[in-house]
C-alpha cells in the first residue's frame, strides 16, 4: 500500500474512531467504575474487535455479512442484545468500594477486554462502514500483507483513541468528579446503550 493510500485510510479511521457512541460510553463507564486499567483494557479489546472486522472485510469476507441476511440478522441482533445486557448492568451499577483489591482488579480487566472486544464485534454497521471505506483501497489481488496492515491501522487508531480516552478521564481531579457523578454517568450510560440497542433493532 502506497504512503498516500495509508495516510487517506488512517485519516478516515481516525473519524470512525472519535465519532461518539456505544464505545464511547462503554469506555467512560468502565474507566469511572474500574478505574484507569479497566477502561484501558476495554479500550484494547475494542481496538481488537475492530482490527478483526477491518481485516476480514480486507479479504472479501464481511461481504458475505451484509450479503447473508439470515447472518447479517444473527449478528445484528446479538449485538443489540448484548448492548441491553451492559444498559441494563450500568443501571443496576452500584459505586465500586474496592480500590485495593488486585485480584478484582485482574479480574474487571479481563471483563473489560470482553466488553470492549464484544461492543466491536457484535456491531453490523462496522461491516457496512469497511466495506464503504475499503472499497477505494481493496484490490482484486489484496491479500494477507495488506490486509494485515488495514487491520492493524484500523484496529491501532481505534485502541490508541480509546485508551487517550481511559487515559484523560482518570487521572486526579478529572476520575474524582467522574467518581463523585458515577451514578449519574451510570443511569446516563445506561440509558444510551439500551437506546442505541433500540436502535439496532428497529
Amino acid at each position: 500500500m502506497e504512503l498516500t493510500s495509508w495516510l487517506a485510510l488512517a485519516a478516515i479511521c481516525v473519524m470512525g474512531a472519535i465519532s461518539p457512541g456505544p464505545s464511547l460510553a462503554l469506555i467512560i463507564r468502565n474507566t469511572v467504575q474500574g478505574g484507569q486499567g479497566h477502561g484501558v483494557a476495554t479500550a484494547l479489546g475494542h481496538g481488537l474487535g475492530v482490527g478483526i472486522y477491518a481485516l476480514v472485510t480486507a479479504l472479501g469476507l464481511s461481504i458475505l455479512i451484509t450479503q447473508t441476511p439470515i447472518l447479517f440478522d444473527l449478528i445484528r441482533y446479538g449485538g443489540a442484545a448484548f448492548l441491553a445486557w451492559l444498559g441494563v448492568k450500568a443501571l443496576l451499577a452500584k459505586p465500586a468500594s474496592d480500590e485495593g483489591n488486585e485480584e478484582l482488579h485482574q479480574l474487571r480487566g479481563r471483563q473489560g477486554a470482553f466488553e470492549g472486544f464484544m461492543v466491536a464485534f457484535l456491531n453490523p454497521q462496522l461491516a457496512v462502514f469497511f466495506i464503504a471505506l475499503f472499497s477505494q483501497f481493496v484490490r482484486a489481488d489484496t491479500g494477507w500483507r495488506e490486509g494485515s496492515i488495514m487491520m492493524l491501522t484500523a484496529g491501532g487508531i481505534d485502541a490508541a483513541w480509546y485508551v487517550l480516552v481511559a487515559l484523560v478521564l482518570s487521572r486526579g481531579p478529572v476520575l474524582a468528579w467522574l467518581k463523585a457523578k458515577s451514578f449519574v454517568i451510570d443511569k446516563v450510560s445506561g440509558l444510551v446503550l439500551l437506546g442505541l440497542a433500540l436502535k439496532v433493532v428497529i
